[in-house]
């Protein structure tokens, strides 16, 4: 019996990525090195919430399927906010209540909100 060789060539394969990775200080990694002064975050409801973290907002909720109440509105001042999460505390009573990104429709606040993302400061450490 006569093995049979394989005459296909394996052909290197590119490697290419769409977009660059980010490293977790927010900094860009490209193939030649690392590009600073990028913003940290992007512009994501958590993101802007945190920005925001003790500010007083009225936050307003739909309960889906709900046979009690289908929305609700919230009043608190920001304590935390995650990916799926909001924490915030009635300032009359400082009560603690975690409200689900997933029922958020939107929150209006009395005063005006930070929006802007932070820069990291860089450094030139090239000679002249």
């Amino acid at each position: 019996m006569a093995m049979q060789q394989s005459t296909s060539m394996q052909q290197p394969i590119a490697m290419q990525q769409a977009t660059p990775p980010m490293v977790s200080s927010g900094d860009l990694m490209t193939p030649s090195g690392t590009i600073t002064g990028l913003p940290q975050e992007q512009s994501f409801i958590e993101n802007i919430l945190r920005l925001n973290i003790g500010k007083v907002g009225t936050f307003y909720m739909t309960y889906e399927n709900n046979s009690e109440w289908n929305a609700k509105i919230f009043r608190g001042k920001i304590e935390a906010a995650g990916r799926d999460h909001l924490i915030i505390s009635d300032p009359r009573t400082g009560q603690r209540i975690m409200l689900l990104m997933v029922n958020f429709d939107y929150a209006t606040f009395d005063e005006p909100l930070n929006y802007q993302y932070p820069f990291r400061e860089t450094e030139s450490t090239e000679e002249q």
